[in-house]
């Protein structure tokens, strides 16, 4: 009997048609997955395999424009989702109007990046599997209750080990969605955004939903595990052996995911918001492609090779395949070979070594449309020429794609939305430093320079759009042509996320710059963490980036450097806001407004509390 382990996860929803969408489930053996919605739409797919797991991305058809709809998951049949008693509101697939563009409605875009999901050691977080095939899968409420316990949970007790939240649960009956995020005061990095916005929409049906939600990377962590995690690796081999508790290959990628998309509260959310996602390097290895020498260094490791290989695979299975389209799906060779092979994973390897020895070979970046919004979600990470005299963020492919994507057609948007991992726009003096770091990189002032520079690359995390001032200086250019002109948008935003804390800056174009100041307002919109950390000192060094002597520091850099201005200066307008949080851009014909919430841990439980509200057009 097939049960749910992961999921459901609703991605994609269409809205040029408003009547699909995808959703995205793993199960625990070979099935059929379905999907049932109350006012009849209905999709299925039969399961596909890797690396003993099955996992299904059922096309959803024949919803109603403009409507919101509950919806179950069965596999063979049988109903796993919702569960018969779940202290959640039902899983809903919102699909918009597609009315004429004066009679759109807004668009809500939420974003943010950089979310360690492990619990705090108090057991606060999601119940894992125990191994690849869960021999009691749930049939999928999100959170154990004392009726419906999970496996682990069960298997918890069958040892007599409950964990202490368990104990705290079991005392209180069935809590509330936000009584559990009480526990959230005792999580060292404070309570995850996330989990805060789910208990705002699940307490509160009239709450507003964003339409969709962008992760900007990092979602998991291969390289920073929580101890549970670790005491997992430990079972299985040596951590005293390279690449220790850190993950090795695509089974401990697994519970990664699992850790992070059985939380509760994130399941739930999940189900019901849309999302679209991009990696950053976390999701791979700290400073991932950072740079040639970097690369060199990782390949002769004994490690490496499987652990990018699974990296990629498992991106592939549990991220990319929903940012698609069903157009996107039906067309792609590597997802059609996959499901039609009995198992899919030399297919899936192959796929994945070719992508890192070879990036042109694969575009991880893609398109999005939201009525008269357009998102371009660029990978910064796998794209990137690394070779020092021709360091570019993006390979030349990637670029002429970005380009053709931006400027093709303006007239059928109002908003363009650029998201990017990485910010375009720092504080300019680590801005300031990154140029010239690259510069010693390259060897402009000699070879001892250069070796220098790089250790400082590394230690420093350099390798943001500064660290490559040529793309740096071509994108600069492409925002304010896509800026240009009488079809101009509204707004142009470049959304990023990775520095750990949030802010908003503006470029400055001189006017007496023969090519002008763009019509639309552009802006670099940063927002991380969703959940983790920054030390104090961090927190200090990027507030000193921003202030006149930081300003300073780096001029006197481009001087050593020999690295010149850049191509325009820009400014803060706010921030810089740290804590674990969530931005919202909220687009309602040529009208945009900014929201910033903070998740801040209350007596009464973790609550999301607004630190910013801005209109940024208003015609």
């Amino acid at each position: 009997m097939a049960g749910l382990r992961l999921g459901p996860l609703l991605r994609y929803v269409d809205w040029e048609s408003g009547s699909r969408a995808t959703v995205w489930v793993e199960a625990t053996r070979p099935c059929t997955a379905e999907v049932r919605c109350a006012d009849g739409a209905s999709g299925s797919s039969p399961t596909f395999a890797v690396q003993g797991h099955h996992y299904a991305l059922v096309v959803v058809t024949g919803l109603a424009p403009g409507s919101t709809t509950p919806y179950e998951v069965l596999l063979d049949g049988r109903r796993v989702w919702p569960p018969e008693e779940s202290r959640f509101p039902p899983s809903t697939i919102t699909t918009p109007a597609v009315p004429q563009p004066e009679e759109a409605g807004p668009v809500r875009v939420a974003f943010g990046s950089c979310r360690w999901a492990a619990p705090p050691a108090h057991g606060h977080g999601p119940r894992l599997h125990t191994g690849t095939r869960d021999p009691s899968p749930t049939t999928g409420d999100p959170s154990p209750t004392t009726g419906d316990p999970s496996p682990s949970s069960r298997l918890r007790s069958s040892r007599g080990d409950p964990s202490p939240s368990s104990r705290l649960r079991s005392s209180r009956g069935d809590p509330s969605p936000s009584s559990r995020l009480r526990s959230s005061r005792g999580d060292p990095i404070g309570p995850d955004a996330l989990d805060a916005l789910a208990s705002r929409l699940a307490s509160d049906p009239e709450a507003v939903r964003p339409d969709v939600l962008l992760l900007l990377g990092d979602q998991v962590y291969a390289d920073e595990t929580s101890p549970a995690t670790r005491r997992r690796l430990a079972a299985r081999r040596d951590l005293d052996e390279a690449p220790g508790a850190e993950v090795a290959d695509y089974e401990e990628y697994t519970h990664l995911y699992d850790e992070s998309w059985q939380d509760p509260e994130v399941r739930w959310l999940l189900s019901t918001v849309p999302s679209c996602m991009i990696f950053d390097d976390h999701d791979v290895v700290d400073d991932w492609n950072t740079s040639a020498a970097w690369v060199q260094d990782m390949r002769r490791t004994p490690w490496w090779h499987e652990r990018i290989v699974s990296g990629l695979m498992s991106y592939w299975v549990y991220q990319h395949l929903g940012n698609l389209s069903p157009e996107a799906l039906e067309a792609d060779p590597v997802y059609a070979a996959v499901r039609a092979a009995p198992d899919g994973t030399e297919t899936l390897r192959a796929h994945a070594a070719s992508a890192d020895a070879d990036p042109a070979r694969v575009r991880w970046s893609y398109r999005r449309v939201f009525g008269r919004v357009r998102l371009l979600m660029v990978d910064t990470r796998a794209a990137r020429s690394l070779e020092e005299q021709q360091r570019s963020m993006l390979r030349a492919e990637e670029e002429r794609w970005l380009r053709d994507e931006m400027l093709t057609d303006p007239g059928a948007y109002d908003h363009l939305l650029i998201g990017t991992s990485l910010p375009w726009l720092l504080p300019p003096l680590i801005h300031d430093a990154e140029t010239w770091n690259a510069a010693l990189c390259r060897g402009d002032r000699g070879e001892r320079w250069a070796r220098l520079g790089e250790k400082v690359r590394r230690a420093g995390d350099l390798e943001h759009w500064a660290a490559f001032p040529e793309s740096f200086r071509r994108l600069s250019e492409l925002l304010r042509e896509a800026g240009r002109g009488s079809d101009a948008p509204a707004t142009v935003c470049v959304l990023s996320g990775d520095v750990h804390h949030a802010y908003v800056t503006e470029p400055q174009w001189s006017d007496s710059d023969p090519d002008g100041t763009p019509a639309a307002r552009v802006l670099q919109l940063t927002c991380s963490p969703v959940h983790n950390s920054i030390p104090a000192y961090v927190r200090a060094g990027f507030r000193f980036g921003w202030s006149r002597a930081g300003r300073w520091l780096g001029r006197a850099l481009r001087l050593h450097g020999r690295t010149g201005r850049p191509p325009m200066d820009w400014r803060k307008t706010g921030g810089p806001w740290f804590g674990n949080q969530l931005m919202t851009l909220t687009l309602h014909g040529r009208k945009a407004a900014l929201t910033l919430v903070q998740a801040k841990a209350k007596p009464a439980g973790a609550q999301l509390e607004t630190v910013l509200e801005r209109t940024l057009t208003s015609n």
